[in-house]
């Protein structure tokens, strides 16, 4: 037996720091996920599933670095490695039953070292592996053990005493999920006609009723580039349900056929159709290391790390937030040197950025229907976010009110409650006003007859401080009185 003398030490792993969670800015992501490596890929398809941190995230739909095929992978580390915040809804479209989705893994010969061969190919459907040594097919989990690696790749670990015991090479082919097929009609999805099975976008409804949660961003990382995307996003957020609002941040693209200087923005904002007020566009990623984030990613979920330092409240803008990159760069990783002068000139088109101001900070806070509409609530996402924040609100206190009997008591007790919340918004300084009374106009015998009755409501948080003016004058006189003996 060992004798114990002298010191000993132990390292347990390092702690994950709790991500912040947020309520208020629901990010409801749709894009690619690496869903092979799970046991269940078919049940990870156009399905929303809520994540709260970032290992829950890995188990529901697997996960990569390679942001540029799995975008879903993209959004969870903005959201939970970046900016420390949670939860998010992941909806994954790359489908293994769908075989478009697929491309076929012809013979590859693979070399066997202590009984391990190593597949150098990511996105294999083990369902699919077919394993040989020389002609003899191999048998799963009796012959050989296929697990995934840390980037996505397989390996193969032979059984002792199996069929493929002693082989030096194999011989192995399938099918591998393939992200590169993905297109923009996935991403927007659609209903079948058939089935009323939902995909893509048109997932977004299964939210609330599913999770008993409210949309507040939707997302889809990169493919928001393109024009089909882009006005699905904007469509997508308004009645959701049929009766909630959202935001959209999209990305304005920087590729080879996009917008690769400032000056081209407005342009490609137009071209995308990027119009409404619904929708925050953000031209540039963020690098971090070697990793390379879209825009609307880090924007969306800097703007809601924001939101938790204002008591889960959207009332703040998210220009000239921190967001930890190390550069800003177009979509291949070229680094632009944005200033404020230029970003500015991308703000007065209605689109933000990422400017350096010591740290990385985004840049805008006007949304895509700027300039052409200049109505504050349209015009600052913020102030957008704050009128749909406080809908849902509105919407969520009073839902069991719905259906009973329409007496004074309870009409009272509505805008009493409203006028409450308000006078903690005026107090806190998130609002100038936020009131409710009754509308006499629209509450006429007919319609109340009908059991309809309208509200007024008074509601005006406060604008970003966008700019500081400050006169500076030279004051000879003072001369004279500092020189005087």
């Amino acid at each position: 037996m060992a004798i114990s003398h002298g010191f000993n030490k132990t390292e347990a792993a390092t702690s994950v720091t709790a991500p912040v969670t947020v309520n208020s800015g629901l990010q409801i992501v749709v894009g690619t996920a690496p869903v092979n490596m799970l046991d269940d890929p078919e049940a990870a398809v156009n399905t929303p599933m809520l994540v709260n941190t970032f290992k829950e995230a890995a188990a529901a739909v697997g996960y990569s670095d390679d942001f540029a095929k799995y975008t879903l992978c993209e959004a969870v580390s903005a959201s939970f490695q970046v900016m420390g915040i949670s939860p998010i809804v992941v909806v994954n479209v790359l489908d293994p039953a769908n075989a478009k989705h697929i491309t076929e893994l012809s013979n590859k010969t693979v070399q066997v070292n202590d009984g391990i061969a190593e597949i150098d190919e990511t996105g294999i459907l083990l369902k699919k592996l077919v394993v040989k040594k020389e002609q003899t097919v191999l048998t799963a989990d009796e012959d050989y053990s296929a697990s995934f690696n840390d980037d996505g790749t397989v390996s193969i670990a032979l059984v002792n005493g199996g069929k493929g015991d002693g082989a030096t090479a194999l011989t192995i082919s399938g099918s591998i999920l393939d992200p590169t097929k993905i297109t923009a009609a996935d991403i927007v999805g659609g209903v079948n006609a058939a089935t009323g099975a939902e995909t893509g976008l048109e997932v977004v409804r299964q939210v609330f009723p599913k999770l008993g949660m409210v949309p507040g961003i939707l997302l889809a990382p990169r493919f928001s580039k393109d024009p089909m995307v882009c006005a699905a996003l904007q469509a997508k957020c308004r009645k959701i349900n049929g009766v909630f609002d959202a935001v959209c941040f999209v990305d304005i693209d920087s590729s080879a056929s996009g917008a690769r200087k400032y000056t081209d923005v407005a342009n490609q904002k137009v071209k995308q159709g990027a119009t409404s007020r619904e929708a925050y566009g953000l031209w540039l990623y963020g690098k971090i290391g070697s990793a390379i984030y879209s825009g609307s990613s880090l924007a969306a979920a800097a703007a809601v790390y924001n939101d938790s330092l204002y008591n889960d409240t959207p009332n703040a803008s998210p220009s000239n937030v921190s967001v930890p990159i190390s550069s800003a760069c177009l979509e291949d990783g070229t680094e632009v040197l944005m200033d404020q002068e230029q970003g500015n000139v991308l703000n007065e088109q209605g689109v933000a950025t990422f400017i350096r101001s010591g740290d990385f900070v985004v840049w805008g806070n006007e949304t895509c229907c700027y300039p052409k509409n200049t109505d504050p609530k349209d015009a600052f996402l913020c102030v957008r976010r704050f009128f749909n924040h406080s809908w849902t609100s509105f919407v969520l206190d009073n839902m069991s009110k719905l259906d009973k009997p329409m007496n004074k008591k309870r009409l009272q007790s509505i805008i009493d409650s409203e006028n409450m919340k308000g006078s903690v918004y005026v107090s806190t300084e998130v609002c100038a006003s936020y009131s409710m009374k009754a509308d006499p106009d629209r509450n006429t015998t007919a319609e109340l007859v009908a059991g309809h009755y309208s509200f007024y409501q008074f509601c005006t948080p406060f604008p970003p401080f966008k700019q500081i003016n400050n006169t500076m004058e030279y004051e000879a006189g003072a001369l004279t009185s500092a020189l005087s003996l």
